[in-house]
């Protein structure tokens, strides 16, 4: 890995452990993985060379990140319906009725609960749908595509034309929910709740803050690693043919 000309997604796709040093300082490592670390400080006037110096001290020997970048692309669709798909499912209506609590009972000194209820609702309802698309449209072509070049047979075209077209769909729609997050980290001060916090309000921000995070890692491994690796295997395909 050569920090000073990889592109970011590209170093967290290589190891996830660099993701954590992206994070601490505001780097968008999915959906803007497509740049350098120093274009990235560029645009928020910071030392790359400080970013260098945190990369370079992480420990060369450590097994503890998994790799998913050596994966099969089916199993790692798998992992991320499984994983990442069923966080979703899973903490959205739990965070649904924390924040409806939390309007009702605090949104008269904290009107920001309002917005943050809203841009949460907004980002479940397309969330939802999103995931969907990937089931039942993307994740199994990429899965046929997978059998066919195992079996050596032939793959037939789906009807989407080319797994790009649903690939920059999957990428735009990533945008509009990191977007969304970075709104909402915004408004809540990344998530510090206020001094007269009760324990709901202090397990609700908990949530949004672990939802976040669980996000990303969602989006680095599609952006960073599935999509482009599907993109390059329907090519081999279409070389051979």
């Amino acid at each position: 890995m050569n920090t000073r000309t990889d592109l970011i997604g590209n170093m967290v796709a290589e190891d996830f452990r660099t993701a954590a040093i992206f994070k601490r300082h505001g780097i968008d490592f999915c959906c803007k993985g497509g740049r350098t670390i120093e274009e990235a400080c560029s645009n928020k006037k910071l030392d790359p060379e400080k970013i260098y110096a945190e990369l370079e001290a992480i420990p060369k020997n450590e097994g503890s990140s998994i790799d998913f970048n050596s994966w099969p692309l089916d199993l790692l669709a798998d992992y991320i319906e499984k994983t990442h798909h069923r966080y979703v499912e899973e903490k959205t209506p739990v965070l649904q009725a924390f924040l409806d609590k939390l309007c009702k009972v605090h949104g008269g000194r904290h009107p920001e609960l309002f917005e943050i209820n809203t841009l949460f609702n907004e980002s479940a309802h397309d969330l939802a749908a999103h995931m969907k698309k990937e089931e039942l449209i993307l994740f199994p072509f990429v899965r046929n595509m997978i059998k066919a070049k195992i079996s050596g047979s032939h793959l037939s075209q789906p009807a989407f034309g080319t797994v790009e077209n649903p690939v920059n769909m999957m990428q735009h729609e990533h945008t509009v929910e990191g977007e969304r997050f970075r709104k909402i980290a915004e408004i809540t001060d990344e998530y510090l709740p206020p001094a007269d916090a009760c324990n709901t309000y202090k397990v609700a921000f908990a949530m949004l803050q672990d939802f976040e995070n669980d996000l990303h890692k969602h989006i680095h491994l599609e952006n960073n690693i599935l999509f482009p690796k599907a993109i390059q295997l329907e090519k081999e395909f279409t070389v051979e043919s």
